[in-house]
């Protein structure tokens, strides 16, 4: 049978243009709310990509995403936010996009045809079998994520995807395949929307449990956060008292001091 690509299906909804802009809201609404149904659906193929991924980076490996256009920049927001969420390290979680980060803001011709190009940026990171690679890819059809999870596969390197079509080429390739399939899109083919809204929250679903299972959540609490900001300083201080049960100036010279969320309720713990 053919691969149909459901992403690029006719819209539900037509003559936008003569849309009000309430009946807009409403029937894109009405779309969004079909995709957290569709994630819910692949939750047990997200399970057991996040535990191969949690115990290949407690052994020292990395998390590489890999992506073209929006699904590459949905990678490089998730790997970004890791280091001030978890006070991990910037080389921990990684996210490439096709064409460079030029790409990021401005999209660059053809760079997701480039069959080799995932694989060749990859390698400047010494890309090695202890790493993880998650190929995102709402078509699941773009040369640059699928010639790089081939590469990958070949040198014993685990392999993931995210991707909004059913038996794509790239879900064929990657060893851990999540297959969301939210329908055809509000605006016909413009996978920005659904699509990039299944894979944020996959996103965020694999990297918040891999954090979780590294130890970098306490309770329910961001305890190795970067203090980045005043807001940050201010969420630290509360979670100190909340910890403690001490008053704010005591928390606040706790933190000051040991400049961690964790270090400070260590510190007084041992001390006490």
């Amino acid at each position: 049978m053919a691969f149909k690509k459901i992403t690029e299906q006719d819209s539900l909804h037509d003559h936008l243009e003569q849309m009000s802009t309430a009946s807009l809201l409403q029937n894109m609404n009405n779309e969004d709310q079909k995709v957290a149904l569709a994630v819910e659906k692949v939750l047990p193929k997200i399970e057991p990509l996040i535990d191969i991924t949690a115990k290949k980076l407690a052994d020292g490996g990395r998390l590489f995403y890999l992506g073209a256009g929006t699904s590459g920049r949905l990678g490089i927001l998730d790997a970004s936010e890791c280091p001030p969420t978890f006070g991990v390290s910037h080389d921990l979680v990684i996210g490439l996009i096709a064409g460079g980060d030029s790409a990021i803001r401005k999209a660059v011709e053809f760079a997701e045809d480039d069959t080799q190009g995932g694989w060749q940026d990859l390698q400047e990171y010494e890309i090695n079998s202890k790493d993880v690679v998650i190929g995102i890819a709402a078509s699941g059809t773009t040369p640059y994520v699928i010639g790089a999870l081939e590469i990958c596969n070949e040198n014993e390197i685990i392999t993931g995807c995210i991707t909004c079509n059913e038996g794509s080429p790239l879900a064929k390739v990657a060893k851990y395949p999540i297959e969301v399939v939210v329908g055809p899109e509000f605006v016909t083919g413009s996978s920005r929307m659904k699509a990039g809204t299944a894979q944020k929250l996959v996103l965020n679903m694999i990297s918040t449990a891999v954090m979780i299972k590294l130890g970098r959540v306490k309770g329910n609490k961001m305890v190795d956060m970067q203090l980045s900001n005043n807001k940050l300083v201010d969420r630290g201080t509360r979670m100190i008292m909340d910890a403690l049960n001490i008053d704010q100036h005591e928390a606040s010279a706790l933190l000051e001091k040991h400049q961690s969320v964790r270090k400070a309720i260590n510190h007084f713990n041992d001390e006490h």
